[in-house]
């Protein structure tokens, strides 16, 4: 470290580096292990690109991308952020749900529908590279809305801060939950 940088610095070589490095092509995406996963307008797969440790898991809260998606990284790392993709066809998207941390989101392809507040519901419509971010405790939603194109998936990537961040679903949607899939 030269006597002007005040910050320590690490050196990795070519192997070291490759436990943080993920090609898309190569990544695995989990299309289940949420509440709402099974139930029409909610289907999506969750990739789980950078993060994403388990929290502790309740019956209303867990991991933001699922129980087995948080297991299965493609970074394993806890440096205060986690960065995950969702991949589902229009009218898809996750119930309103809340964290306890930040959470940005950031179209790569199609058109989104970001929604917040419950009781009083507001949204904006973005594309490719808008960003929307979230504080912690803002109830939120989010749902392709590229319906010129059907039968198309397209791609949200979504940044959560924190090591091991929680969600947890509003009663209102654990409620459609449990009446979409009564049998």
């Amino acid at each position: 470290m030269s006597k002007s940088q005040k910050l320590p610095t690490v050196t990795l070589n070519y192997e070291q580096m490759q436990s943080r490095i993920a090609r898309f092509k190569d990544m695995k995406g989990f299309d289940g292990g949420l509440p709402d996963s099974d139930i029409d307008g909610s289907r999506r797969t969750l990739i789980n690109a950078v993060g994403f440790q388990p929290p502790l898991e309740t019956e209303k809260a867990g991991s933001p991308v699922g129980s087995e998606a948080a297991r299965n990284a493609a970074i394993k790392i806890r440096e205060g952020f986690n960065l995950g993709y969702c991949r589902c066809k229009p009218g898809n998207g996750p119930l309103m749900h809340n964290h306890d941390t930040n959470e940005t989101f950031i179209p790569m392809t199609g058109k989104w529908r970001c929604s917040w507040n419950e009781e009083d519901p507001q949204f904006v419509d973005v594309g490719p590279m808008d960003v929307v971010s979230f504080p912690p405790g803002v109830l939120r939603r989010f749902e392709n809305i590229t319906f010129d194109e059907p039968d198309m998936e397209h791609i949200l990537m979504f940044v959560i801060a924190g090591d091991a961040p929680t969600a947890e679903f509003t009663d209102n949607a654990l409620a459609i939950v449990q009446e979409k899939t009564k049998i």
